[in-house]
């Protein structure tokens, strides 16, 4: 099996990395080691011995220089790009809806709707595959523009001293 190397550098690329080597950004300045001991034609095992890191290391990055050439210095995002919502257009439609009305409507013992238990309707209604987790609810109610702090304003106790009890917890 051949060496892998960086392909043939211009003069600006070569000044590029040479910049990089005094980024700010750690991420930077290891890509600009890498391709720059790639461009002597050192073979990755030996780049990687040097700086200390894999060998893998070194072919993703010499690949990813090949391919995008100096947006390769960059470091991208590690989410997944390719994951969608949990909860769909529809079932973020249901959710703003749930959260004006009480639980109790739903047969739940409690009065207040607590996240894990709008999961857990969610889910039984049909807008989820499964429950799903905080997280996620909490992200269907940003997506339509609540707060979960705002959410929990609109819920009212059937007591009718409850504005009066309720200012004095905030005083």
């Amino acid at each position: 099996m051949r060496p892998l190397y960086v392909r043939q550098l211009t003069t600006e690329e070569i000044e590029t990395l040479t910049q990089g080597l005094r980024s700010p950004s750690a991420f930077t300045v290891r890509r600009s080691q890498i391709l720059l001991k790639s461009h002597e034609r050192q073979k990755p095992q030996a780049i990687a011995q040097s700086l200390h890191c894999s060998d893998q290391t070194v072919r993703v990055a010499i690949h990813a220089f090949n391919q995008e050439g100096l947006g390769s210095l960059a470091e991208k995002s590690h989410a997944r790009h390719d994951q969608a919502p949990m909860i769909d257009e529809s079932g973020c439609e249901r959710l703003q809806e749930l959260v004006r009305l009480s639980p109790r409507t739903f047969g739940h013992e409690m009065s207040v709707w607590t996240r894990p238990l709008l999961a857990q309707q969610l889910h039984q209604e049909g807008y989820t595959t499964s429950e799903v987790g905080v997280t996620s609810i909490s992200n269907a109610l940003a997506r339509v523009g609540i707060s979960w702090r705002r959410a929990k304003k609109w819920i009212h106790s059937p007591d009718p001293h409850y504005e009066h009890r309720k200012k004095d917890e905030t005083t």
